[in-house]
This record gives structure tokens, C-alpha cells and sequence, in this order.
């Protein structure tokens, strides 16, 4: 992802490449930065957190104290957030379930984004699967650690699909308990979402309310303070450094899934996106982004719709309209771009 755009510039911020979290290891929140110039002008942080680029633009007034109260607030959520949801770090709430099968007293957070996992799974008939994990280590042990350039054997994909099964995550209370032994959770389809939401709740929680927070997935909250929209550009595929489509966005969520965005192999024929029903990797030069109410809805919906057929536009919709407020704009790998509505 770009995310060098400011309020200020004419060229739009940048989104497309789909950021694993935590894809290879728990970065901390470092190297970021605040800039100010004169008193009118917005707070803008860059740094790294989940993994991968973040960045926030707070317009506050020339409140700088209140501000930087605000940011410091602001990035204690999301190192809370990044202990329960944490596929890399051995003490986080996902990873101590993954490796017993069981936890309890887990936190509401966690629970409430397990809940909402679910129900996207019940939703789109388990394309969108959080025990997807099985599936997922099999491969980025198999390309990214193992260095192999030929898939893994058969045997192996079918014995990691065997243990793929949301039905198989059993709620109870603050409880989860995994059905079978080997199955594990990811949450990554949908945490940063999630992780930008709660920040944006953050900063409204400290008295601002014109901001554009990108904790993975940008979710722009109200209008500039002139009243205009935040202008969110969408990667070229092909190009994912160049703008192909931009969106004018207030009070949304924007989030693109896209195979490009992790390909495991040099040739690009396996991706981080997998459908949990046939063990295959999503195209890497095909995206769909959701533009949706809150970025937790934009970030799951645009991962499952774009693990479904992109010729069953029928199935596409039929998801799309159990989201109120969603739409989603389609890239092929020809770079025609078609929205669904």
C-alpha cells in the first residue's frame, strides 16, 4: 500500500495491495513520525504497525497536545489489539487457541471479531473461513520458508484441507474451543478492519471527529474540514504502484483484497487469498475493494468476494445485499474496472 498521500496533495491515497497481518513478524509500532507546519494543518502519523504501513491524518485545530494525547491513545490500542490477534507472537489470545485447541476468559474483543468471522462464513457458505490456518502455514511453510518454486504435494494440501471447517470453532461464553486437534485459526482476513475501527473510536473518544485512519483498511470519518471528500485512490494490478480508479470518500470504509497483493511464488500462480473449498489461491492481477459503512464490514466482504468466482456475479450480489450501505468495485486482470452495487 501507498500511504504517503496527504490531505493537502492532489494525487489520492493509494490502496490495493492486501497487507497480511503479521505475515511474517510482529513489527513494532516504530519509526513513525508527526508532521506540523502551520496551525491549520492536520497531524499526519506514519509508522508501522501490524506488519505493515499504517498512517493517520487528524485534523485537530491546532490542539497539538491534544493531539499527540490523542495519537499516543490512539497507538496503545493497537499494540492491545495486536496481543490478541497475533499469529507471531507466541503470548497473543489467537495464538495460545491455535496451539491448545482452547481458550478462556477471552477478551470481548476478541470474541466480537470471532463472532463476526463466523457469521461472514455462514454468509457466503464458508468461502470466507477463519480455520482457513491449516491451509495457509502448508503453503507459506512450503514457498516462503521452504523455498520451493513446484506446489506441495497433494497429499498434503488435502490432509492441511481436512482440518479447514468453520463449524468446527465452537463459542461458548468468553470460550473457544477448537473441534478437532491440528485446526487452527487466522484472523487475517478481517483484523485490520477491525484494528482501524477501533482507532477511529479512539480519537472520537478524545473530541476529534475529521480524520482518515489506516490501521491496513483507511476508513475516512466525516469530511475534510472544508467539507470536501478524501479521495482514496485503487492499485492497477498490473501496476500496483500506479492509481487506476479513485474513489471520493466521507464517513466510509474502503478495503481491497487482491492475490497481488502477497504472491508466494516468483511466478505469482499461489497467493496468500485461499479458498477453503478447493485449497486454490485467488488470481494474483484480479481485486475487489468494498467501500462499506465501518472498515471491519469493507475488510471481510472484500476478502471473500474476491476468493468467489468473479464469473458468478449472481453469487457476488447475493452477498453484497446482505451488506446494507456496501458496494464493491472489480478489477480483472485486464485492468477493466466494473462496480457492483
Amino acid at each position: 500500500m501507498n500511504h504517503s498521500t496527504t490531505p493537502a496533495a492532489p494525487k489520492p491515497r493509494l490502496v490495493g495491495r492486501r497487507q497480511l497481518l503479521l505475515m511474517a513478524a510482529v513489527l513494532p509500532l516504530a519509526g513513525w513520525r508527526i508532521q506540523q507546519s502551520a496551525e491549520a494543518a492536520p497531524l499526519r502519523w506514519e509508522g508501522m504497525a501490524l506488519g505493515a504501513p499504517t498512517s493517520l491524518v487528524l485534523y485537530h485545530g491546532g490542539d497539538t497536545p491534544r493531539a499527540q494525547a490523542a495519537l499516543d491513545a490512539t497507538l496503545a490500542e493497537v499494540s492491545r489489539l495486536e496481543g490478541l490477534f497475533s499469529l507471531f507472537r507466541a503470548d497473543s489470545v489467537l495464538s495460545r487457541l491455535n496451539r491448545g485447541g482452547r481458550v478462556d476468559q477471552a477478551p470481548p474483543e476478541f470474541m466480537a471479531l470471532l463472532h463476526t468471522a463466523l457469521d461472514m462464513a455462514e454468509l457466503s457458505y464458508g468461502v470466507f473461513d477463519p480455520s482457513v490456518q491449516p491451509l495457509w502455514s502448508l503453503y507459506f511453510e512450503h514457498f516462503v520458508l521452504g523455498g520451493n518454486t513446484r506446489p506441495p504435494a497433494m497429499d498434503k494440501v488435502m490432509a492441511a484441507k481436512a482440518l479447514v471447517g468453520w463449524r468446527g470453532v465452537h463459542l461458548s461464553g468468553a470460550s473457544v474451543t477448537l473441534a478437532r486437534p491440528g485446526m487452527g485459526l487466522t484472523l487475517n482476513g478481517v483484523a485490520q478492519g477491525f484494528i482501524t475501527d477501533r482507532c477511529s473510536d479512539v480519537l472520537r473518544s478524545h473530541g476529534f471527529s475529521h480524520m482518515l485512519v489506516d490501521m491496513g483498511e483507511p476508513r475516512a470519518v466525516a469530511a475534510k474540514p472544508d467539507g470536501t471528500a478524501w479521495q482514496i485512490g485503487l492499485a492497477d494490478p498490473r501496476a500496483p504502484g500506479q492509481a487506476l480508479h479513485t474513489l471520493s470518500v466521507v464517513d466510509q470504509a474502503v478495503a481491497t483484497s487482491g492475490g497481488y497483493g502477497t504472491m508466494l511464488d516468483a511466478a505469482g500462480r499461489y497467493t496468500h487469498l485461499i479458498n477453503p473449498h478447493t485449497g486454490r489461491t485467488a488470481p494474483a492481477l484480479e481485486s475487489v475493494t468494498v467501500v462499506a459503512p465501518n472498515a471491519t464490514q469493507a475488510d471481510a466482504l472484500s476478502t471473500t468476494l474476491a476468493l468467489m468466482p468473479k464469473g458468478d456475479v449472481a453469487a457476488r450480489l447475493a452477498l453484497l445485499h446482505t451488506q446494507p450501505g456496501c458496494r464493491a468495485i472489480c478489477i480483472d486482470q485486464t485492468g477493466q474496472v466494473s462496480e457492483l452495487s
